[in-house]
């Protein structure tokens, strides 16, 4: 049956961009597989980071961490977003590293009466999650006492950049010497961890310095630029198309009007193409008049508002007939638009185009390097 709409997943392009990150930061390497990875599916990223030679899975929820498990995943893997009374129990039986920002969150992972793996997250500038540095000391001394009772194995210490995309900005480097402020801290109260870490996708191939014990790569395991027009060629592939069946083709004439409002005028005779994908599956109202797809190896721009359901472009006097793929975005290998396109036409950043896409599309896998799909 043909797909009206979906988004195609190449894990052989997960794989091959984890072992190019790998090969270029050379130390340990976590692939960030939260929001489903990226809108790209949990269980089958993870699959494929796993097998390019990730060494840890970065999830933000404990329900994340604990769907990696049921999925069958075995490897280290850490969790960071928590909120009171979550089941930090259910995440320290299922072998899962949980982070704390404070000593509450603490007494919360004590209180399971489990031996827990924990990751302390300070906040380094971000001002968002993390113990900021005023509760340092306190916090650090607590664990290593928490830590000499057996109660807690302390794997890691970590930060995040607010702008490791603009590498000329001062904050990396004040951030980066936050971090090491607290690492001084927390080999004074006796703190060895396992691991520290600091970089995302952005430092971990902009800012060697910031690489350390582990880095924790996001956006660019799925192949998208994390910071686009500073970030050097390094073969990432794409791994997420999303393509369409076109639904109907018909012939407009000078002064005819499309869709809501009104904002495109035909200014000739042309014809139009219905795209049966509109903003309830992801796509932003805000790319009509401004984004492209490509049907039949050309590039169509988007004409009026995106609808609901549906959008319209200018096939521009061409009729490839109802039934015509329609690719709203992809790697860009044959110059159709990508997620950055969209990203740019609609102001907003790739991430967010890469994970909010889905509605009534449908999810397929498909794995180039063996020619084959892959049944989720």
């Amino acid at each position: 049956m043909t797909a009206r709409a979906e988004i195609v997943v190449d894990v052989a392009a997960i794989r091959h961009n984890v072992r190019r990150l790998k090969e270029l930061v050379d130390t340990g390497f976590m692939a960030v597989v939260k929001a489903d990875a990226y809108g790209h599916g949990l269980a089958e990223s993870a699959r494929a980071a796993r097998e390019g030679g990730a060494d840890w899975l970065g999830v933000a929820t404990i329900d994340e961490a604990l769907a990696l498990r049921e999925a069958g995943d075995t490897g280290r893997v850490l969790c960071w977003l928590t909120v009171p009374g979550d089941d930090w129990g259910a995440a320290i039986a299922h072998d899962v590293d949980v982070t704390v920002y404070s000593e509450a969150e603490l007494d919360e992972v004590l209180a399971t009466g489990l031996r827990a793996r924990v990751q302390l997250k300070v906040d380094t500038g971000l001002n968002r999650g993390g113990a900021p540095r005023d509760a340092w000391q306190a916090l650090f001394a607590r664990v290593a006492e928490a830590e000499r009772e057996g109660r807690v194995e302390l794997t890691g210490i970590w930060s995040h950049f607010s702008s490791s995309d603009e590498p000329d900005d001062p904050a990396n480097d004040s951030q980066e010497a936050a971090f090491d402020d607290a690492l001084d801290l927390a080999r004074a109260a006796g703190l060895r961890p396992e691991v520290t870490h600091l970089a995302n996708s952005a430092a971990a191939i902009l800012r060697p310095s910031s690489r350390r014990d582990l880095v924790r790569v996001g956006i660019a395991t799925y192949g998208l630029d994390p910071a686009p027009g500073v970030t050097p060629e390094l073969g990432l592939v794409p791994a997420m198309t999303a393509r369409a069946t076109l639904a109907l083709v018909k012939h407009v004439q000078p002064g005819d009007a499309v869709s809501y409002g009104r904002t495109w005028i035909a200014d000739r005779p042309t014809t139009l193409g219905l795209v049966p994908a509109g903003y309830a599956d992801g796509l932003p109202r805000v790319g009509g008049n401004r984004a492209e797809v490509a049907i039949a190896g050309t590039r169509r721009p988007v004409r009026g508002r995106i609808c609901m359901d549906q959008l319209v472009v200018d096939l521009g006097g061409d009729d490839p007939g109802a039934g015509a793929e329609v690719t709203v975005f992809g790697t860009g290998a044959h110059g159709e638009p990508t997620a950055q396109d969209w990203a740019e036409a609609c102001g907003t950043i790739s991430y967010e185009i890469v994970t909010r896409i889905g509605g009534r599309f449908t999810r397929r896998y498909v794995d180039s390097d063996a020619h084959e799909t892959i049944d989720p």
